[in-house]
């Protein structure tokens, strides 16, 4: 590898995980991650709080390695308030409040499986499985939700999951809501399976996510290509 600037550098040797190194490696090179670099650099700069901090902002690829990747949750950006975000969509750190939206998909969960809710919004259980948790930006300015967007971080994301479009398949795309379903358009649906409703937004979720039954339609179309099941349980504490 080239040598790198030295901010690009940092964001790179945060990707841990060697499955994702070797597939994404050539993205650090590329201006638009330089640019995103510099522009996340120049926000600290003028001292601007971001979230989740550097060693977090690849949690999901690090937690999901390639080959074992069988479920992605898109979501849309980091939740911006303190000790929230961690790199997994949906999912806050132990100890902190769970959000809205989590509380309605652990309603779906219980609803749809039989899942007991648990008392905390940690998703690590699931990233553990092979359930990537991958936010579409994956950093946020504190108190500014969608301020990184459009930033170069979509491009990164887009390579994710069009790596995994092209080299897996069988893969469960599960995509709430208009935003997420837009970036999934390139998923190829002959060889990987794709599950939609809207958002779990209390602004949405009884529009459609609530009784929407993702997690045992994901086990079905993962059982009928003769795949291991997720289990979806979580930990009542942690």
């Amino acid at each position: 590898m080239t040598n790198l600037p030295q901010n690009v550098s940092a964001f790179r040797d945060a990707l841990t995980g060697a499955s994702w190194i070797e597939r994404l490696q050539d993205q650090f090179e590329l201006p638009y991650m330089l640019s995103l670099c510099d522009y996340l650099q120049s926000e600290r700069e003028l001292g601007k709080t971001i979230y989740p901090e550097n060693s977090l902002v690849f949690s999901a690829l690090n937690a999901t390695s390639f080959d074992d990747v069988k479920v992605v949750i898109l979501g849309q950006d980091p939740y911006h308030g303190a000790g929230q975000a961690h790199g997994l969509s949906f999912s806050v750190q132990p100890g902190v409040r769970i959000p809205p939206s989590l509380v309605n998909i652990y309603k779906e969960l219980h609803s749809d499986v039989g899942v007991v809710p648990p008392m905390h919004g940690c998703l690590r259980e699931w990233a553990a499985r092979g359930v990537l948790l991958l936010n579409a930006v994956l950093s946020v300015e504190a108190s500014n939700a969608g301020a990184h967007q459009g930033k170069g971080w979509e491009t990164f994301t887009d390579a994710i999951i069009q790596k995994l479009n092209d080299e897996r398949e069988g893969v469960v795309f599960i995509l709430w809501g208009s935003y997420a379903q837009k970036k999934g358009a390139v998923i190829d649906s002959s060889k990987h399976s794709v599950i939609e409703s809207v958002h779990p937004s209390p602004l949405s979720a009884h529009r459609g996510f609530l009784g929407s039954k993702p997690f045992s339609k994901c086990n079905a179309s993962l059982r009928e290509r003769g795949l291991e099941e997720v289990d979806w349980s979580l930990s009542l504490q942690l």
